[in-house]
This record gives structure tokens, C-alpha cells and sequence, in this order.
């Protein structure tokens, strides 16, 4: 169901240099919200003054309420204002962004075209494809959160000499025990159950290994899509996977930290992503991940780390799955490559340096 439309408007007055355009809740555990929120935290460590613009409303699909909300909320931003706009919404929202394209300096941040969600009709992709296209017209910059997203957004018509990329920042997890647990190799996937993460996947390729000795654990929202939540949960209650799937729903803080902390395999079946921050969370916790050779994936998921079979792919996925379930030396030397790239990975005072660099820019162009 859409969110009830709000607009909250910067509290730093009319003098503010800098905003964050939110698509919603910031506390919304997803990859791109997480992603927001933390590097609004780490610009404000930096001193960099940043306000949170919140638009709440059913994305990428607004209504004329939210979009009403959104044209207020430019409206009342200062010229010369360098606006951070998530993805999300700033590539619904071509019209309203429009009549401020000169006034405002528009910094798109965008995590994931909104043209390659899976489960959208030809018409829908086009249509957001198009509507994505035309906002991005009016950026000065965009950054994108990955090599792969970047050219994604090349695609769309935006010049490489206006895309940087700054990869999402990291912050050590807390160090817990692993509680004891029973049923085999501890499986866990972390994320919301829609189609593009492609759940029913992993679920087919499991349902061929029932004479192993594994517990998948699925922590992530059922609201987003209902339906499809509702597909997936009704497809274990009986068969080969009757009780050997959990459904945690959404998990934060110290309980999502103990789901990691229980698990032995990372898994992540996605037709696409444009990061994947949930294998940052995977290797600063030295787990082995199976993820699919999709999107950034590829690239994010070290080799010494991590199985990557296609995806969409299930009796491929049903093999990796088969050799990480079995053979304890394999994990154990995934596990290692883990931890080798999890000291690699920089932290989100690096990561919001590289960001506010770009803010500089944008903010020293001529109008």
C-alpha cells in the first residue's frame, strides 16, 4: 500500500547549501536507504551541512499528491541549492524537477535504474526508462555506487565525464559468539522478498538437496510484495522444504547481527543489483557467499570469496550450492578469502570524502 504523502522541509532554512532528497523513511532497511542514511551521517561528520528532504509516496510510481508534496518542496529551496536526489524518486519525478532545473544544482545518486526492477511489463520499463531518462537531463552530477550502475546510467544519455562512482562505505560489525545451532550448514539470505531477488530460485535448487543436511534462514521484508512474499513462504510448507526454511521477516540491529553471526553461507540469488550491500555485510562477517553473476555482483563478490553461478540458473546454482554445503574445506577457504576482502573494504569517512569531492564540484560549477 503507498505511504501517506509528506513533505518535510530542510530545517535548515533558506540559507541551506545542501539537501538529501529521501524517497521515504531513511530508516527503511534497504541496501539504497541504508546507503542514504549513512552517508548523510558521515557528510555531517565531515561538517558538511546537509538537510533531509523526505518525500514520502508509493516510488517509482508517485501519486498527484506526492507529486504535489515534491513540487512545494522545490519550490521552497533556496537558488543556488545543491539538491542529492536518490534515484528512487528523483527519476519519477522529471516534471517537478524540471522548472528548477537551472535554479537548483541537481546531484542524482542513483543506486539502480529504475527501468531493470524485475516483474515490470515492457510498458512499465519503458516507461520508466523514458521518465529516468529526462530527469537525469538536468543533473549536473550523477554519482552511481558502482562500475556496473555507472554504465547503466552512461545508457540513459548521461556523459561519463558527469558520473562518479563512490561505492558504499563500511563500519565494522560488532564481534558476537556463534550460538549454537542445529540442522547442518547454516544457510542465510538477506533480502526483501521480491521478484528480483529471485527467492523461488534458491528455493528450486534447495528443493533438489533435501538429503543434505542445511537450514536456509530468509531475513527480509514481506510488505513490499505481498503477493509474492505470500508465493514464496506458501511453497515451503509442504515437499522437500517443509521445515527446513525460516522466514524471519525484517531484522535490525542486534538481531539481524545475530543472524549473521549463526549463519555458515551468505546466499544471494538476484536477477540484478546495482551494489549488493549485503555482501559487504557477508564478507565483514567472514562468510562464504553464493551469489548470482548478475549486475554488480560480479565484480563485488571477490572470487576468493564466493560462488557466482548465472543467474536464473538452477541447476548451476544447484551445484554451488551442493559443493558449499558439502565440503567444509571449501568453506573454510571462502571464509578466509572473506576476511582478506573485508580488509580492503573502505569505511564511510572514505567514502563520504570521495562524495563530498563531488559536492565541491557541483557546488563550484556555474549556473
Amino acid at each position: 500500500m503507498p505511504n501517506p504523502t509528506a513533505a518535510t522541509r530542510p530545517g535548515g532554512g533558506t540559507g541551506a547549501p545542501c539537501v538529501m532528497l529521501v524517497p521515504g523513511d531513511p530508516l527503511t532497511p534497504t541496501g539504497g536507504f541504508t546507503y542514504d542514511r549513512h552517508l548523510l551521517d558521515a557528510l555531517r561528520a565531515r561538517g558538511r551541512a546537509v538537510e533531509l528532504l523526505r518525500l514520502d509516496g508509493d516510488w517509482p510510481w508517485p501519486g498527484e499528491a506526492t507529486r504535489a508534496a515534491a513540487r512545494a518542496a522545490f519550490a521552497a529551496l533556496p537558488d543556488g541549492a545543491c539538491v542529492i536526489a536518490d534515484g528512487l524518486a528523483f527519476g519519477a519525478l522529471h516534471a517537478e524537477v524540471a522548472p528548477h532545473a537551472h535554479r537548483l544544482r541537481w546531484l542524482g545518486l542513483v543506486h539502480h535504474p529504475l527501468h531493470l526492477e524485475t516483474g515490470l511489463d515492457a510498458a512499465q520499463a519503458r516507461r520508466l526508462r523514458e521518465q529516468e531518462t529526462q530527469a537525469l537531463r538536468h543533473v549536473r552530477q550523477v554519482v552511481a555506487v558502482s562500475a556496473t550502475t555507472a554504465r547503466e546510467v552512461a545508457d540513459l544519455g548521461v556523459p561519463p565525464a558527469r558520473i562518479a562512482v563512490v561505492e558504499p562505505g563500511n563500519h565494522p560489525p560488532p564481534p558476537l559468539p556463534r550460538p549454537a545451532t542445529a540442522g547442518g550448514v547454516q544457510l542465510l539470505c538477506v533480502a526483501t522478498l521480491t521478484p528480483r531477488k529471485d527467492h523461488a530460485l534458491l528455493l528450486r535448487a534447495l528443493s533438489g538437496l533435501s538429503e543434505l543436511d542445511w537450514t536456509l534462514h530468509c531475513v527480509g521484508s514481506v510488505e513490499r510484495d505481498r503477493a509474492c512474499a505470500s508465493e514464496l513462504i506458501a511453497s515451503t510448507a509442504s515437499g522437500p522444504l517443509a521445515g527446513r526454511v525460516v522466514w524471519h521477516g525484517e531484522l535490525i540491529d542486534a538481531a539481524l547481527h545475530a543472524r549473521y553471526a549463526a549463519a555458515d553461507v551468505f546466499l544471494l540469488a538476484s536477477r540484478y543489483e546495482g551494489f549488493g550491500m549485503v555482501i559487504n555485510e557477508a564478507l565483514l562477517r567472514g562468510l562464504p557467499v553464493v551469489a548470482s553473476r548478475a549486475g554488480a555482483l560480479a565484480h563485488t563478490v571477490p572470487a576468493a570469496a564466493g560462488l557466482l553461478p548465472p543467474a536464473g540458473d538452477e541447476a548451476a546454482w544447484r551445484e554451488a550450492l551442493a559443493q558449499v554445503i558439502t565440503d567444509a574445506a571449501l568453506r573454510d577457504r571462502l571464509a578466509e578469502g572473506a576476511r582478506q576482502a573485508a580488509r580492503r573494504l573502505p569505511s564511510w569517512a572514505e567514502q563520504a570524502a570521495r562524495f563530498d569531492a563531488v559536492i565541491e564540484a557541483v557546488m563550484g560549477a556555474p549556473a
